[in-house]
């Protein structure tokens, strides 16, 4: 499944203020019998989501209908720490986010977040205290000019890996780059 092309993204923030959130919590380890992406959404955070007995926490900052027009996910610091399963960007992505928001993101979730289609932003302390403080703003992400702005006049920019933005750009997981060159490669090959 390839992912969806990114260029810009005009949706509002869901905040989570916590530092550290571990690839358990976004998908405990209870949900990893499958090797789909669909229906992962579903279990993204269950364990903050519900209680033992599978009842919906009010308390809960995640809605139980999935992302809505929170399509923004600013967390605390160290996000995606853990374990490297890229089933924590699969469960996020088919819950609703298209991008998550912090200071620091962990390295492997960061990667497995690029190949699927989950844009990974990083900015800095001062921007990323700011939207903290700002749950459900409006907020515009434009991958083309790696850039983020609020309505409210935030304005950051941020870096990602060229080759992962291309492939975000052009809607394809690094495979689905390859083969979009096939003809070359096929023509090259023929010619050696």
């Amino acid at each position: 499944m390839q992912p969806d092309p990114f260029k810009r993204l005009e949706a509002r923030t869901l905040v989570v203020r916590q530092s550290n959130i571990d690839t358990d919590q976004i998908i405990p380890a209870r949900f990893l019998t499958t090797t789909t992406r669909e229906g992962l959404g579903a279990n993204a955070f269950y364990d903050w989501r519900y209680t033992a007995d599978d009842q919906p926490k009010n308390a809960s900052p995640f809605p139980v209908a999935g992302a809505g027009d929170r399509q923004v996910l600013v967390a605390g610091p160290n996000f995606g720490c853990g374990s490297s399963r890229e089933h924590a960007p699969w469960a996020l992505l088919d819950y609703g986010f298209r991008a998550v928001v912090s200071s620091d993101i962990a390295d492997i979730f960061k990667s497995n977040s690029l190949k699927n289609g989950l844009l990974p932003v990083e900015v800095d302390a001062e921007t990323h205290a700011a939207l903290l403080e700002r749950p459900g703003v409006a907020i515009a992400i434009d991958l083309e000019e790696c850039t983020l702005t609020t309505e409210d006049g935030i304005e950051a920019s941020f870096t990602v890996e060229p080759f992962a933005r291309r492939c975000l750009l052009d809607g394809v997981d690094p495979l689905g780059h390859i083969l979009a060159h096939d003809a070359q490669i096929t023509a090259y090959e023929a010619a050696a």
